[in-house]
């Protein structure tokens, strides 16, 4: 169907696999996908998803075009994406660090997946763009809405007014992406960061996302009231006892999920 999807050792991977055509996603991946977030969201054992493209060119470069679905723009607008491109773009049910493996173009609904993640790991020869404009489209899927909350304003609106790409080194500047490193170094940098997530408590992550997903429209103060279930569940866990036991009996925590 286009997308690899397995999990070990508590990390979910999904790959979508289209190198042929940059990864870009048809109707039939875009569906797959949205049924792996679903799956992923199902599943409690999970506590960390890595999200990338197969080979070496592109993360993925949105829409595939030349699918044939002939849909017009506002055809498209109408038609349902539950959690925006990808279904990960704009998605809040997904409690999870979701990890961006970048490991080539991302532009289009590709960017907006990539905007739609937590972390972001960039090999050096990555681009990252919004060109729908210069095609006569929009960027509906998280574009318009997700770049500008996350980089300053100008640097956003040179973006979306212009289409073009910016590589990693200029993405990191913006805030955009967490690590920019050498292409053979992609996977050590991800492993790296994986290791960091699975250290802490999965529910303590769980909540911390909750709570940052749901709180932004929020001053701080209400967002500091907020009684989200996820809050509630990490502070009454057990691994909440066990990470303070563990500490001092000066180990590692042994982490439950529960």
């Amino acid at each position: 169907m286009g997308v690899l999807f397995e999990i070990r050792e508590h990390v979910a991977r999904v790959t979508i696999d289209r190198p042929e055509v940059m990864n870009a996603i048809d109707q039939a991946t875009e569906a797959e996908l949205q049924r792996i977030w679903t799956a992923i969201e199902q599943d409690r054992d999970i506590r960390a998803v890595v999200l990338t493209g197969a080979g070496e060119r592109a993360f993925s470069t949105g829409a595939d075009m030349k699918s044939g679905s002939g849909m017009s723009g506002l055809e498209y607008w109408a038609a349902p994406r539950p959690g925006g491109f990808g279904g990960i773009a704009l998605r809040e049910t997904l409690d999870l660090p979701v990890i961006a493996r970048v490991n080539g173009h991302a532009v289009g609904g590709g960017f907006e997946m990539v905007l739609g993640c937590d972390i972001v790991v960039a090999a050096e020869h990555a681009s990252f763009g919004l060109p729908e404009a210069r095609v006569g489209r929009l960027p509906l899927d998280g574009g318009m809405t997700l770049l500008q909350r996350q980089i300053p304003h100008r640097a956003a609106m040179g973006m979306l007014f212009t289409g073009r790409r910016i590589k990693a080194e200029e993405a990191l500047r913006f805030g955009l992406i967490n690590e920019v490193v050498p292409l053979a170094e992609l996977d050590a940098a991800v492993e790296r960061w994986l290791a960091d997530i699975l250290a802490c408590a999965p529910l303590s992550l769980r909540a911390t996302k909750q709570v940052v997903r749901r709180s932004a429209h929020l001053t701080a103060a209400e967002a500091q009231s907020l009684r989200l279930p996820a809050l509630v569940e990490a502070l009454n866990s057990a691994d909440s006892h066990e990470g303070v036991r563990a500490f001092v009996e000066k180990r590692k925590p042994v982490w439950t999920g529960r």
